[in-house]
């Protein structure tokens, strides 16, 4: 009989670092479990060192920061529980992809190749980088106005000032560029086996006023599973906002990943199998 899971990997998103996960992982912790927040390759440092250097952004690509976490997730003595939030999302299921993880959550996923709606807000939300081809070799920084639109819009200016100070930094232009041209390139490293039925068990999470991964995003994401029998959730939150991880109410919503993932992984995997419909 397996262990259940002891881990949980957090996986953060483009403009973030480890430190948006704190509350989280120190939620978690309480609840007994081993939590492991790696920062994507070369991003160790703090905000504040990577505000006023953010060389080491400028150089991540989906690939290198997937293989990053592939290294760590296979590691670990037992499969943990896998949780990304944005492009840690589309991270979470790239590594689910190749066999890993107990069971896995996308808060507010980034999404892979094939999904083709993509929302005025999601552009705007990445016009700094995408405005200007250059800035696919750049990191490009995160105002103060970028973060209000695209994660605190939920939040009065102080509160969202606040947040850009305590957790924003540059975005890896590359990372961006990958995502949002992915359906262009035949060789995309966003693209998933989504027919696969002999993954994990997979969650996606979204929140009504999200501008950056609209709950549209998300269930054009969880569609795409639809090919698989294996097991994939869905369930938006009215009002959470990007910033789902760290804004008023975070509980709930981590509340709710954790107990859902435990609940997934416990099954017998081929009780997370349909036999008929797919579903989600």
């Amino acid at each position: 009989m397996a262990l259940a899971p002891d881990t949980v990997v957090l996986i953060h998103g483009l403009w973030m670092t480890p430190r948006s996960w704190e509350r989280w992982a120190d939620r978690y912790t309480a609840r007994g479990l081993r939590v492991l927040a790696p920062a994507w390759p070369g991003l160790e440092g703090e905000v504040e060192r990577l505000r006023a250097d953010p060389t080491p952004i400028a150089g991540q690509s989906i690939a290198g920061i997937a293989d990053h976490y592939d290294r760590l997730v296979r590691d670990l003595p037992r499969p943990p529980l896998i949780m990304g939030h944005s492009f840690g999302g589309l991270i979470a299921q790239l590594l689910v992809d190749r066999g890993l993880g107990a069971a896995a959550v996308g808060v507010h996923p980034a999404a892979p190749k094939g999904v083709v709606k993509v929302p005025l807000s999601t552009l705007r939300s990445g016009f700094s980088i995408l405005r200007n081809p250059a800035n696919r070799h750049r990191a490009v920084p995160f105002t103060a106005d970028d973060f209000h639109y695209a994660f605190g819009n939920t939040l009065d200016r102080e509160a969202s000032d606040r947040a850009w100070e305590r957790y924003a930094v540059p975005g890896a232009g590359r990372v961006l560029f990958e995502g949002a041209f992915a359906n262009l390139d035949p060789n995309s490293p966003a693209r998933v086996e989504v027919g696969r039925h002999d993954r994990a068990p997979l969650l996606l999470l979204a929140g009504t006023e999200d501008h950056v991964v609209p709950p549209s995003v998300v269930r054009g994401t969880a569609a795409l599973y639809q090919r698989s029998r294996a097991l994939t959730a869905y369930h938006e939150f009215a009002g959470r906002s990007h910033f789902t991880v760290g804004e008023p109410g975070w509980e709930r919503v981590a509340d709710y990943a954790l107990d859902w993932a435990v609940r997934a992984a416990a099954l017998p995997r081929e009780a997370t199998v349909a036999r008929e419909a797919p579903r989600y």
